[in-house]
């Protein structure tokens, strides 16, 4: 069995005082040994400074490998290319190869030179070998911009086939999605490492905004039961860790390579995850 892999997300912070608390969380979570911290990246590269000024400090710290974001929507191949030399530089060896969003307000003509994820893991491979380790983004429940789920799945596959050595999904709620999506893409020769993205249960409008942006189904049974809770933030993170962990639970013991923690910057929620599972 290969080992498996578990990780935690950060995302740019914006203000020192932000900063400073990420870097707590970073030491708080580095101690469980993760195999890397990955660092979102804006739409349209909107924290470029901001991805790379925490992936530095987070190679300087040297306890965990960083794995910056790179999405390709709104860039050209020449600040591609200056981006991938400085992570080279840093000693990355692991990125997370993404199309991205349009900022708002952009149109078309600001998309950059590229359109899909597949053609920047493309890119990369052909400037960089195999340098890096290109992780990809999967989406159990489809892509919200997808005209069909064969769209979607056919989209994923490309982005295997361009040369990505594994993925992270987006978060959900339902394993049985995460092991349809696994088994539907085996079959059309996608066979890389699917690792679950996962989305601690804290706060239920900030969950809700999330899930409807993103056109994630949230199981009536779960919204219905944080609603009920309204401002007893207790209970709240008591069901809400209850069920994730059932989740994590039904997805390794299926066969899962690992977890890939959405963290929101804070170490308490991934943390009570982590240990109620025994890792």
């Amino acid at each position: 069995m290969n080992e498996r892999t578990f990780s935690f997300e950060y995302f740019p912070p914006k203000t020192p005082d932000g900063a400073e608390k990420l870097r707590a969380v970073r030491q708080t979570l580095a101690a469980l040994k993760p195999k890397f911290f990955s660092v979102t990246f804006g739409a349209g590269g909107s924290t470029r400074e901001g991805t790379m000024a925490t992936v530095k400090e987070i190679c300087a710290e040297g306890r965990v490998p960083a794995a910056p974001h790179l999405s390709c929507i709104g860039s050209t191949r020449a600040n591609i290319r200056e981006l991938l030399k400085e992570y080279q530089a840093l000693g990355v060896r692991r990125i997370v190869a993404l199309r991205g969003d349009q900022p708002s307000g952009s149109g078309p003509s600001s998309s950059g030179e590229f359109r899909f994820a597949n053609e920047l893991v493309e890119f990369m491979r052909a400037e960089t070998g195999n340098q890096f380790h290109i992780e990809v983004a999967a989406y159990p429940e489809f892509h919200p911009q997808a005209h069909t789920p064969k769209d979607d799945l056919n989209a994923y596959v490309r982005k295997v086939k361009a040369g990505a050595d594994s993925a992270i999904t987006q978060f959900f709620f339902n394993a049985d999605a995460y092991f349809r999506f696994v088994e539907d893409t085996r079959k059309l020769g996608a066979e890389v490492p699917v690792v679950p993205g996962i989305m601690p249960i804290t706060n239920y409008m900030q969950l809700k905004n999330f899930s409807e942006k993103s056109s994630i189904d949230m199981p009536r049974w779960i919204e219905e039961r944080l609603r009920g809770y309204g401002d007893d933030v207790a209970s709240i993170r008591a069901f809400g860790l209850d069920v994730t962990v059932h989740m994590c639970e039904q997805l390794l013991t299926g066969g899962a390579p690992g977890l890939h923690f959405y963290s929101m910057n804070q170490a308490g929620p991934s943390m009570a995850v982590w240990q109620a599972l025994k890792l």
